[in-house]
């Protein structure tokens, strides 16, 4: 008697909506209002489906096809937090570590940071503070002008011209200008961050790390080594979200400090108006890239949002956040064929795409 009845239900409703002019038109679902955030020790994460944004599927597969003919093995978009989408290739899965190469410097400026708002730090601070009179070969007059912000914002001054471009000896750290006199990608001065924030911390970088910031946002796979941080698709997406919404997860505030934030997220030097503190910054009138001098006209990614910061490391590993569309990009895996450092054709190429599927 319950299965006619039941029956009978799916029979009207199959009568009803089979009379209705609109029967192509589909109500979307409501797009939920709050942020989301994955639960810490878990993989459970929230999704939402394409359609339900009103996305066009097509388009998105399409983008997603793309990115998965240039050596991606993780792509994850998130929005509000949830997952709109979380592809894998080169039997990689959700708990694959790789390197991240310079993407992690974003993380070092948000882990600096932190460092400040607990007043073991100040960034404008010299850096010998941190590691002692002596740290470079430059003369002490000169060394004594570089500042921690020298190091957020590629300003520290010293010889780019060297061999070894990671060698953090005091000979390979040799004056070549003043601090704050040009902007230059260098990787050595960056890496020292990472002992001046250990030494300023008074612990490891790896617990600071682990303390400070992966505990508290459920990033469970993360490692530094070798001044490089190593992470799974999804701990980037983590570390993205939590940037996306300004420092605090899930009510936890984690940076407070909102002065730092907006520097970090801001043009921080005259020189290249494409960079804050480690962080990629679209839709400015010019940029400057690694390895280059010249100061090239136009936006990193014309197609991408004007609002859009980015991690970026060499082999295109991607954290993009998208404040004005609530979205999180990620894209980890090798080089997509430009061996750029940071910013590639990849960037422009991809987003082009994806505007098409969310616009």
């Amino acid at each position: 008697m319950i299965m006619r009845t039941y029956s009978s239900i799916i029979f009207l409703f199959l009568m009803l909506t089979g009379c209705n002019k609109s029967e192509d038109t589909v109500t979307p679902l409501p797009v939920p209002a709050t942020m989301y955030f994955p639960p810490n020790g878990s993989d459970t994460w929230e999704t939402i489906t394409p359609q339900s944004l009103g996305w066009d599927l097509a388009k998105l597969n399409e983008a997603i096809a793309y990115a998965g003919t240039k050596n991606t093995y993780g792509l994850i978009i998130l929005y509000k937090g949830r997952i709109v989408t979380e592809n894998y290739w080169n039997s990689w899965d959700k708990n694959t570590v790789y390197y991240i190469a310079s993407a992690g410097k974003s993380v070092t400026a948000f882990l600096a940071g932190i460092a400040q708002q607990e007043g073991v730090l100040n960034i404008n601070n010299k850096t010998s503070t941190y590691l002692g009179p002596g740290w470079t070969s430059a003369p002490l007059a000169k060394e004594n002008l570089i500042t921690v912000r020298h190091q957020l914002t590629m300003t520290t001054g010293l010889e780019y011209n060297v061999p070894d471009q990671d060698c953090i000896s005091p000979s390979c750290l040799t004056y070549k200008s003043d601090a704050g006199s040009f902007w230059y990608y260098y990787n050595a001065p960056y890496r020292l961050l990472e002992d001046v924030i250990a030494n300023a911390s008074g612990t490891s970088y790896n617990n600071f790390t682990k303390t400070r910031l992966a505990d508290k946002i459920g990033m469970k796979n993360y490692t530094w080594y070798n001044y490089t941080l190593w992470l799974n698709t999804r701990d980037m997406a983590r570390f993205g979200h939590l940037v996306l919404n300004r420092g605090t997860w899930n009510g936890n505030p984690i940076l407070t400090d909102a002065a730092y934030f907006s520097a970090m997220t801001n043009t921080s030097q005259n020189y290249n108006q494409s960079y804050g503190y480690l962080w990629w910054l679209n839709g400015k009138a010019s940029f400057m890239a690694p390895t280059f001098t010249t100061v090239f006209p136009g936006a990193l990614a014309p197609a991408a949002p004007a609002d859009m910061i980015s991690g970026l490391g060499k082999g295109d590993k991607k954290i993009y956040v998208i404040p004005s569309k609530d979205l999180v990009v990620v894209r980890h895996g090798d080089d997509t064929g430009e061996q750029l450092l940071g910013p590639s054709s990849f960037d422009n190429n991809f987003w082009a795409k994806l505007m098409l599927a969310i616009k």
